[in-house]
């Protein structure tokens, strides 16, 4: 537990906090717009799907973009954009798809000025991101439980506000941050580093897909709904920081071996199934330090590569799913294995 206590006190780990909220406001206007849309579209699958495309896609052209050029403030832009999707979806006055596509690219502004804060400030180490990211999951449920309720869009609008001193602080924060970004070191300098790039995605990919496909017939109700979305955001936060405290290389492959029977032998038991997830959630910060291990001058870049990994992980679910219990626990064991046998391969020794 002390150990857990250091990682959580290091210098400049307020900035992993500070885009935990923002991160969660974000996730909670989008999906409060998917959630109000879906419920009035005859077609379930086009308004996730082009969210997805917006929202995860152009990441990596935004990350160029703000590796080349720091001075520019990102993050605002993506709070412009997501307050303009938002507040024109609210008010009814244009299309809701063109509201999807504003709020999702101030999403992806946003993610990747998140991804730039952290990753700078974070001396070489993973909770910062880590920390960042799992935000995503408690705001996604919300969101979506806000958008099934009468709750006012104004109310959000408001909350949408409150990020600006939180967003003002971080990049404070980042601007006295230089070379940190160099500390990051987890890459196997025997291999390529385009195939180390290649095969973190790849794992990446994986994990979007398994992410939409893991077997959990126990949710049924809100409150395991809920439930499910805390252990994801749990296992994100929680894989960074027990990758700090006793190593990358470990966690990475040690949550993914340990999480196979649980979500194997999960599906109707929802406790075993919830240890599962997050397991399987844990390796989120490893694939980003990775790829920024390979390409240190580039965070945003090699944060933008995860998210298209997602999206590749997420579209096949929008058009075929296994029918099977058992067909999909063969999809999970072998995609689990060949990325263990990735994690040990592309993961230098030692770290």
């Amino acid at each position: 537990m002390s150990r857990i206590k250091s990682v959580l006190k290091a210098p400049y780990i307020i900035t992993g906090y500070l885009y935990f909220y923002i991160h969660f406001v974000v996730e909670v206007l989008c999906f409060f717009v998917l959630a109000r849309l879906i419920g009035d579209s005859p077609f379930l699958w086009i308004a996730p799907f082009i969210y997805d495309a917006v929202a995860f896609v152009p990441q990596s052209i935004i990350g160029y973009f703000g590796d080349k050029f720091p001075k520019v403030k990102i993050g605002f832009i993506g709070l412009t954009l997501l307050l303009l999707g938002f507040i024109l979806f609210g008010l009814n006055i244009i299309s809701p798809y063109i509201s999807i596509i504003l709020v999702a690219l101030g999403n992806a502004f946003l993610h990747v000025d998140g991804a730039e804060v952290t990753l700078r400030t974070s001396g070489g180490k993973l909770s910062h991101s880590a920390i960042f990211v799992s935000g995503g999951s408690f705001g996604v449920i919300t969101g979506k439980l806000f958008g099934t309720s009468n709750l006012s869009f104004w109310i959000l609008v408001i909350l949408a506000l409150s990020t600006i001193p939180f967003i003002i602080l971080a990049n404070m924060y980042r601007d006295e941050c230089k070379d940190e970004i160099l500390e990051f070191d987890y890459a196997n300098s025997e291999m390529n580093g385009g195939w180390i790039i290649l095969l973190a995605i790849f794992v990446v990919i994986v994990r979007g897909y398994m992410g939409y496909g893991l077997p959990t017939s126990w949710n049924k109700t809100v409150i395991q709904t809920i439930t499910l979305y805390c252990a994801m955001g749990f296992g994100k936060a929680l894989g960074g920081i027990l990758a700090d405290i006793y190593g990358v290389k470990k966690v990475g492959i040690l949550s993914s071996l340990l999480a196979l029977p649980f979500l194997l032998f999960g599906d109707k038991l929802m406790f075993i199934s919830l240890i599962g997830v997050l397991l399987f959630s844990m390796t989120m910060s490893i694939t980003l330090a990775l790829i920024v291990s390979v390409l240190k001058r580039s965070p945003g870049l090699a944060f933008g590569m995860t998210t298209i990994g997602l999206f590749l992980g997420s579209v096949p679910v929008f058009f075929f799913k296994l029918n099977t219990l058992l067909s999909n626990c063969i999809v999970i064991i072998i995609f689990t294995l060949i990325c263990v046998l990735i994690f040990k391969k592309i993961i230098k020794d030692g770290v």
